[in-house]
Order: structure tokens, then sequence, then C-alpha cells
């Protein structure tokens, strides 16, 4: 079948599209704006919510976090709010499946903050943490059904993470007592980790909601639109597989459409210059999501990225990609030619382009604004296990020369991986306080086991263990399962405790507000002559940013440059 043309006169059905709290709102989501996009071109009246923006869900996740604070130890925080998701999103679920087990709900959360934070709750946090989740789905009941009598949909569509399932299998499940006729579907990154096919969530999940008519697995557009149309009669799951893996292609994909959202809400705007990831490293599942590795030429980024400008004025991107270093160099080459500059922000992999000072200062000319760097871990030991295919010279040499031309270094590291001994996390430590000035900000998270989506799993799977009693399956659907290995999961956690304490001392931030954004955004342009604009910069009405004539060679740094191919091994 041609998806380019709708040869079908059949009536469109009118389709919602959402994502639910909670879900940080830095950028649009682009996940269901791609979706709109695709879909509007065949005809169909589509409209997509961000419910993480409206006012009275933004603050959810924080006053949780909060009420959690003030009875969890300080030198058990570690990033804090990287694992107090964890227990948040239990509890919502939990919720969602406690009636007429108010005991064993109680009994539930406090195993899930001992679980995590190491400590043993009292009644009183119990009960305010009950409280706040009770009113956050009391608020979502009664704001999600006003959405449905205003848009009457057909068919509404849920875009799925692991902190948004609780709130979409809600939502779900109101859809249905509001109008059974209304037809209800999933699709989302969970069902690539916690959710994929094959593992043993996903086989005590699926009989369980039986209020979802139809779960999308994988790249949504092709398959959402079959769906539509009606070819999967039967079959209340599909994958890639059952359209013989044909993916979108790039070149004539539309702009995604965010005319439903307030951009005044979001930091950034999103883009992307390419699908799925070239490598496999052990921990992750994004090829498991998107299949074949897939990217857009410089130029068309570029007119796609002004096009986005012209429609909406914002200028500071954030591009969703798992990896930006095919396209970076010959990106930023084409925003200098076309002397038009937009900033964006994204995923870079250490390797040694990014270990030429000339490549970086490029880059920074382009419009290069912050690279999220996975490093994961500075032992070289343990980069072999992850099959990371770096080494820590690289890493210094990428850091080096990304703060030397100002762009700001995010840096994510993974603690307490299988195999990590307590000296392959010294050698982490001892590398954040060796680059601490060269590093602009810290994201740090204890290493997640998922059955079935990852890359080691048969090596893992022999000697996992569930995390949470058996009995509490009945109300989480999902299980959380950890491997008996070393460290175990009480060590990463200490040592999650102490990377948060050192990198505090360091100096070396991790934000989590805007506010310490900000202050974040001080630091660097006091460490670095080159630094790229403050976020702050681009919230001024009607101004558009270009420093990147300003930028300028002053220290000569070592050049490490080697031809290892399109993606430098």
């Amino acid at each position: 079948m041609n998806l380019n043309s709708d040869k079908t006169n059949m009536p469109k059905e009118k389709i919602l599209l959402l994502l639910l709290p909670f879900w940080a709102p830095l950028i649009p989501p682009v996940g269901i704006a791609n979706l709109k996009s695709f879909l509007i071109h065949k005809g169909y009246e589509v409209k997509t919510v961000d419910g993480n923006v409206d006012e009275q869900f933004r603050d959810f996740s924080t006053t949780y976090f909060e009420a959690l604070k003030k009875f969890v130890p300080q030198q058990n925080w570690g990033n804090f709010y990287v694992v107090g998701k964890d227990v948040l999103q239990s509890h919502m679920m939990a919720y969602l499946h406690s009636e007429s087990k108010q005991d064993e709900y109680n009994e539930l959360v406090k195993i899930l903050v001992n679980r995590t934070f190491f400590c043993e709750p009292n009644r009183e946090l119990v009960e305010e943490l009950n409280i706040i989740v009770a009113d956050f789905f009391s608020r979502l009941g009664i704001w999600f059904k006003q959405i449905l009598e205003q848009e009457k949909p057909k068919v509404v569509g849920f875009s799925v993470f692991e902190s948004t399932l609780p709130a979409s299998l809600f939502a779900a499940r109101i859809t249905k007592e509001v109008d059974p006729a209304i037809k209800t579907v999933m699709g989302g990154g969970v069902f690539s980790e916690q959710l994929a096919i094959g593992s043993p969530n996903w086989e005590t999940f699926l009989p369980k909601v039986s209020y979802v008519d139809q779960y999308i697995i994988g790249e949504g557009e092709n398959l959402f639109y079959r769906y539509l149309q009606g070819q999967f009669p039967g079959k209340n799951i599909v994958t890639l597989s059952d359209i013989d893996n044909e993916l979108i292609d790039l070149t004539t994909a539309q702009l995604p459409d965010f005319h439903d959202f307030d951009l005044a809400q979001y930091p950034f705007i999103a883009s992307y210059t390419s699908r799925s990831c070239p490598f496999q490293c052990s921990f992750c599942s994004e090829t498991v999501f998107y299949g074949k590795y897939r990217k857009k030429s410089a130029p068309q980024i570029v007119r796609e990225m002004n096009r986005l400008y012209e429609l909406h004025g914002r200028q500071l991107f954030l591009m969703c990609d798992s990896l930006l270093n095919p396209v970076v160099t010959p990106l930023a080459e084409e925003f200098i030619k076309s002397g038009h500059i937009m900033y964006w922000d994204g995923y870079l992999r250490v390797d040694p382009h990014a270990s030429d000072p000339e490549n970086t200062l490029l880059w920074r000319r382009g419009g290069f604004y912050k690279a999220k760097l996975g490093i994961e871990s500075a032992s070289p030991r343990i980069l072999e296990i992850m099959d990371k295919r770096i080494t820590p010279d690289q890493i210094r040499q990428t850091l080096s020369n990304l703060a030397f031309a100002g762009i700001k270094t995010s840096t994510c590291w993974v603690i307490g991986h299988p195999g990590e001994t307590e000296e392959d996390f010294q050698y982490t430590l001892d590398m954040i306080e060796e680059l601490k000035d060269d590093i602009f900000e810290v994201w740090a998270s204890p290493f997640y086991y998922y059955p079935s989506a990852q890359a080691n799993m048969r090596e893992w799977e022999k000697n996992a263990y569930l995390l949470y009693p058996e009995s509490a399956k009945e109300m989480l659907l999902i299980q959380t399962w950890y491997p008996h290995c070393q460290p175990t999961r009480e060590e990463t956690y200490q040592r999650m405790y102490r990377f948060a304490a050192h990198c505090e001392k360091l100096g070396v931030p991790n934000p989590f507000t805007l506010h310490e954004l900000y202050k974040a955004d001080q630091r660097w342009k006091k460490l670095h002559e080159n630094a790229v604009p403050a976020i702050l910069d681009f919230e001024k009405e009607g101004g558009y940013i270009d420093d990147t004539a300003n930028v300028k060679k002053r220290i000569k740094a070592a050049s490490h440059s080697q031809d290892d191919g399109e993606f430098g091994f």
C-alpha cells in the first residue's frame, strides 16, 4: 500500500493524542507532534495535548518529592529526583489498583520508599504521600473528562513512558467509562523497556488491562495509520514486523506539528536528524524501538529548523536523536554556510572527532549549544564491559575541547553497572574532580535492568530477583527485577549518594529547576570565554541571537584527531 496517498474515501475519525504527567516539559511532545503531522497529511482531524504544562499538574512531582525530602536523611538523597521518580511512578500505579486493599497499599508505599532510600518511613509520611497522589488523580480525572467532552474523539492515543504509564492507564480507563465505543491506543518507549513483548511484565500486564484496545510497539506513524485503516483485524498488538519492518522515509517526513501547544511553556523547541542508533550499548533499548538507523542530510535539517523558527519564533532546539555524531560536522558547516544560526542541544558520543579542538570550534560556530554525553563510567574495564568503545583519554579530550569551544557539557553516568568495583567507581569520582571546570552539569542514574530489553539480558536474567514482594504484583502490575551480582543494589545506591555529595563538594551542578539551570549558566560563563548564550537569553521577546562570530581560538589545544570512519572508530 502506498502510504503517501490515502486512497480511501472513508469518513475520518477524530483522534486525540496525549502525553500525560509526569514528564519534564522541556520540549513540546515531539512524538505525538510527529504523529499528528503524519495523520493530518492523510486527512485525519487530530488534536494533541500535553498534560504536563497544565498549571494544576506542573508542580505535582515537585510536591511529592519535597514531602519525601522532609523524611529521607540528606545523606541518602543521591540524585534525588532520578531515584525519587521510581518511588512516585510505582506509588501512582499502586494507587490505581488499591481499592479495598488499604492496608496492603500503605505497606507497599513503605516498601517503595525503603527499597529506594534505605530508610524506614513512618505512618505520617505514607499518609502525606497518599494524599498527594489521590489529589493528583482526582484532578486528572476532572481535567481529562472535560477534554473528552470538548474534543469528542473517536480514537484516543497515549504516548507512554515509564513515568507516564499510571496516568495513561487511568485516562484510558476513564475513556471507556465515558464512552466504551471510543478506541484507546497506547505506544511509546515503555514497550521497549519495562513492558517489552515477551518479558515477564508483559505477560502479567496484558490480561489485566482490558480498557486498552490497541498497542503500537515501535515507530508509530505507519503502524498507527494502518490500524486506523482497519488493517489489523483481531490483533490488539502490532509491531514493525507486522508491516515487514517498513520505516518512515526521513527525507519526506513532515515537520512535527506543534500548533496545539503553548510554546512559551517550554525552554526548547524540538527537532531531530535521525532515528534509532548505530550502536548496541548493553544498558540501552533504543534500537529495539526504532529499528534500523536512518538519518537526514544536513541541508534538509537546516531547512526544517529554519522553517520551525519561521513558524514559531524559537531559536533554541533540543534534538531528539539518540546521537548527533553522524551529522554534527556537516550540520554545523551547513548552518555556517546558510548564514542563519540556530542553537541546538543533543546527545553526542565521545569519539576521536570530538577530541579535535578544530572540530569543536567549528561545531560551536555552527550553533552546537550543549552536548549530552553518555559517558557512564571513567573505568576502562567497565567501559569495555558496557561495549562503549571509548577510552578515558578520549573522554578527557572530548570534555576539554567542547568546553574550550564554550559548548555546554552535560555528562551522564551509570552507577553500579554489573561488575563495577569500588576501584572502578573511584575512577569516575577522580575524573569528575579532574575535569570539574569542563563539566557543565552531571546526571547520574543507578543501573536499571529490563528483562528482555537489553543487549546483555541473558547474562543477567539467570540471577535476577524481585525487588518488591510477589504479592505487590496485583497493585504494581509491573514488577522490578535486579540481577544478583556485584555491586549489590544497596551498594549501588550508596555510591549514588557519594557521587552526588562529591559533585556538590566540587561545585559541579546537577540542575533540576530552571532557577538552578540559570545558576549553572552563570558558572559556565565565568569559566569559559567562549561560553554559549545563557538559556535566559533566549526567553527575551523578539530577540535573535548570533554570537558565533565572537568565538575565538584563544588557546592552542592539542589535537587527537584521526579518520576512523563515519562514527569515529
